[in-house]
């Protein structure tokens, strides 16, 4: 049977609503005398062609701009061939010369559409990504190492893999963003990064270079930027409404972070998976140089040269140089040049919003990552959403996930109220993989709950919930041994071991949900001016033990990550830091554990064994956010 079509030309279309359990749509507008207007299509389905200007902003910009989508169940659904979609190979010319040649970086550009009537205009969902053409292997740091001591004195005063992601089951002509999304109205934009494949000039891992040649591609869809085809001809994005939805995962989701975070016109939305907020704490935590999870030895340098795979790579020996130089591997400090790669400083600029997607054991894109990104969007009123699942470095699947997707792109790109936005903010997974919606995260009853320590010598020490009489003679001490792995250091903790000290609650009467931010506070001594400081968050049970969090410092960098200070040996100190922030049900039966160790095996510099930390218990603690606090306990 063939399909109504509705044609409606408005002056501005406030919401086009599908009625839940009713087979109709309903369009509400005002007409030129801005009297309401009420107009209804009956049939579940039909094909919707609006003109006009929004006043959300959301869908066609002009009265001469033309959307055609049909929808089903409060989603596009597919109408396009993709055997007629339109592709297209263009360069996109950027603001920047990241290779100095005196001309404009160029940004390689694959451009996917479907074939429309004459006038009908799309939105894009973008992705830019440093990976199309592949990794090179190239070497990383060797971590077996002395650490470097500052020389300036304290002055006292208060990746499932390397980050890539490169399109999961490629299909036969226009890819998974592609062959999902055209069908259905979109067009879809797959670029190389900057110094990559195609594209040219130099990457330059997550700094202002690589964001503005990303942002290029929303300026060309929005006619700010211009674009040629491989004969040079100037190419126009007519055929774009220039609403754009950014997504990605890993690399290709931070560069949506860092777009965003510029206020770019035309972008609308985007959705992180996996992706980083500042690059800082890719590669460093609270001044220690930190390696991302399965790639001991990497950092920025080594990123940039890894993806650097566009044509005479050797124009960019100078700016990989620079790089090397600037991370600062001595120090680990946060300097200017971590600044330019933290987008969380600048989440005030973001108009786009934001669907933030993360796994809760990533230890490749840490957790860090998306807590801190999400609290920032917070605190900056940017429409947001989370979804939480309880896998490693990876995308998506599972709990309609296609489905919110679509729906969130068809909520910003074309304006459908479709009740994305009505629903709990958090999605989260349990560990029995059974999926819950809360309001917020963390979630809502969490509370800062300090446990405080006790022990003797190197044996089992205790976690209280009461404060513990000071006895500040009563030391225990961490022999570092770098070569010995986290997983074989929370083995067998009643086990005396002079590599460790561990500290456990007894035995949980019930469930202990703890969401969000553990952080760490110890009162310690070193033999020497440097070392490594590791705290592991355990989880104690019959079977073999799980660590549920990490965190590490540099102790010279008592104040802040921004500035380290030498410490004198033998002198007692207070050192404060934060771990991996987790949502983790410890279950009835379990012990929730603490484990103290110096350098950790997998993440941190190691250098040679030996180093002495002498460790005063009971004044050291740690705090833990637990729903409920105190009474989750039932002590």
């Amino acid at each position: 049977m063939r399909k109504k079509v509705l044609s409606i030309s408005l002056c501005s279309v406030l919401s086009l609503t599908y009625l839940a359990g009713v087979e109709s749509w309903t369009v509400k507008a005002t007409n030129e005398q801005n009297l309401p207007t009420t107009l209804e299509a009956t049939a579940k389905g039909e094909i919707l062609e609006l003109k006009g200007t929004p006043l959300n902003g959301l869908i066609p910009k002009t009265a001469s701009d033309t959307t055609r989508i049909e929808l089903e169940n409060g989603m596009t659904k597919p109408i396009y061939s993709t055997d007629e979609a339109i592709i297209e190979d263009l360069f996109v010319e950027t603001e920047i010369d990241s290779d100095r040649d005196g001309k404009r970086d160029r940004v390689s550009i694959k451009v996917y559409r479907p074939k429309t009537e004459p006038g009908v205009k799309v939105p894009v969902i973008y992705e830019m990504s440093p990976y199309r053409s592949g990794i090179l292997n190239v070497p990383v740091f060797n971590v077996n190492v002395d650490l470097i001591p500052v020389k300036h004195p304290g002055n006292g005063n208060g990746r499932g893999g390397k980050p890539f992601a490169l399109l999961e089951g490629q299909a036969a002509n226009l890819g998974s963003l592609g062959n999902y999304y055209v069908p259905r109205g979109y067009g879809v934009i797959l670029a190389e990064s900057i110094g990559t494949g195609k594209s040219e000039g130099c990457p330059t891992t997550g700094d202002e270079r690589e964001i503005l040649g990303t942002k290029a591609v929303i300026d060309w869809l929005n006619g700010r930027a211009k674009a040629y085809s491989g004969d040079g001809s100037a190419v126009s994005a007519d055929w774009s409404t220039g609403n754009v939805g950014m997504t990605g995962t890993s690399y290709n989701g931070t560069l949506p972070n860092a777009v965003a975070a510029t206020g770019v016109e035309g972008l609308k939305t985007i959705i992180p998976v996996a992706a980083i907020s500042s690059w800082y704490d890719y590669y460093r935590a609270n001044g220690a140089v930190i390696a991302p999870g399965g790639y001991q030895g990497e950092d920025a340098d080594n990123m940039a040269e890894a993806v650097l795979t566009r044509k005479n790579p050797q124009v960019c020996k100078d700016v990989i140089a620079e790089l090397k130089a600037a991370q600062d591997r001595e120090t680990g400090d946060y300097s200017e040049f971590w600044a330019h790669r933290d987008y969380v400083k600048d989440a005030r600029n973001l108009k786009a919003s934001v669907l933030v997607v993360h796994g809760l054991n990533d230890w490749n894109v840490k957790t860090k990552q998306f807590a801190q990104w999400w609290d920032a969007l917070g605190e900056n009123n940017v429409p947001r959403r989370l979804w939480l699942h309880q896998g490693a470095h990876s995308s998506p699947s599972g709990n309609n996930w296609p489905q919110l997707q679509n729906r969130w792109f068809d909520y910003y790109l074309y304006g459908i109220e479709n009740g994305v936005m009505n629903e709990p903010a958090v999605d989260i997974q349990r560990e029995d993989r059974t999926w819950s919606k809360e309001a917020s995260w963390p979630a809502p009853g969490t509370v800062s709950t300090r446990l405080h320590l006790t022990g003797t010598g190197n044996d089992l020490g205790a976690l209280h919930l009461n404060p513990v009489p000071n006895q500040p003679h009563n030391t225990q001490t961490i022999i570092d041994d770098p070569m010995k792995k986290a997983n074989t250091l929370i083995a067998n903790p009643e086990l005396n071991s002079s590599n460790r000290l561990a500290y456990v609650t007894p035995e949980l009467t019930d469930l202990v949900r703890l969401s969000g931010t553990p952080t760490v506070s110890i009162r310690a001594s070193i033999d020497r001016p440097v070392a490594n400081l590791t705290a592991l968050l355990v989880d104690y049970s019959s079977s073999s033990p799980v660590i549920v969090s990490r965190g590490w410092v540099d102790p010279q960098n008592l104040r802040s990550a921004d500035r380290s200070e030498s410490l004198v040996p033998g002198r007692d100190y207070t050192f404060e830091w934060d771990m991996q922030p987790k949502d983790y049900v410890f279950k009835a039966g379990h012990r929730i554990g603490i484990v103290l160790i110096a350098s950790d095996y997998d993440y941190t510099i190691r250098p040679k064994a030996g180093t002495k930390i002498t460790v005063i218990p009971t004044r050291s603690e740690i705090t833990l956010p637990i729903v409920g606090g105190r009474n989750a306990f039932n002590q």
